[in-house]
């Protein structure tokens, strides 16, 4: 598995229609969550969140947000924004297009959200312009990566991708699910800790 915990700058005006960092005059960091709701991930992760004053954003997969409503709600009813990540953790690259924006449309019913994340960060250019153009959806992508899915990486070099490589406006990516669970659940308490110390808020992409 290849993938960089940073995304280089070359990338990102490839791709200028996509967010991938949030612009900012303050320290201000932007964490997601991909592929809750999960039973006992996700209310780790508010726990942390509500103990540092934090504001998050999750992108949650609708047939999770189906079986999970009560913890989608506390999501909200705590201040955090949600985004569509499709119904069923779809390939946007290995998925019809048709079949992948019936997907996301299905989410759309659990997750009241104009903003939407592909999952693996894989989607079409047609598709991407459809969701932006038609659909009026915000695509965020992500400036860090922490690897938290990655079941050979350390807890300990999980941490150090976020602590080394975030900055003012990154939009960093941890995932409250069952595969990142020993990585996140170690990685973000001490991620809300070091940046906290270091004057940082965290703010929910709205």
């Amino acid at each position: 598995m290849f993938y960089t915990p940073v995304i280089p700058s070359w990338l990102m005006k490839l791709n200028p229609s996509m967010v991938w960092k949030m612009p900012v005059k303050d320290k201000e960091l932007f964490l997601t969550f991909d592929d809750g709701p999960h039973e006992t991930a996700t209310p780790f992760v508010l726990d942390q969140l509500k103990q540092y004053d934090a504001k998050a954003t999750f992108f949650c997969i609708g047939k999770n947000v189906q079986a999970h409503p009560g913890i989608y709600k506390r999501i909200l009813d705590e201040g955090h924004s949600a985004g569509n990540h499709t119904f069923n953790h779809l390939n946007g690259w290995k998925t019809k297009n048709e079949q992948y924006i019936s997907d996301i449309t299905e989410t759309a019913k659990y997750v009241d959200s104009h903003l939407f994340r592909p999952p693996y960060g894989k989607v079409s250019p047609f598709v991407a312009k459809m969701l932006i153009n038609k659909f009026h959806y915000k695509i965020i992508m992500w400036h860090v990566l922490s690897g938290d899915f990655d079941e050979k990486l350390s807890p300990e070099k999980c941490t150090e991708n976020v602590l080394m490589h975030s900055k003012a406006g990154s939009v960093i990516v941890f995932h409250d699910s069952t595969k990142a669970w020993e990585r996140m659940s170690y990685a973000l308490p001490k991620t809300l800790e070091y940046f906290k110390e270091q004057g940082y808020e965290f703010r929910a992409i709205l």
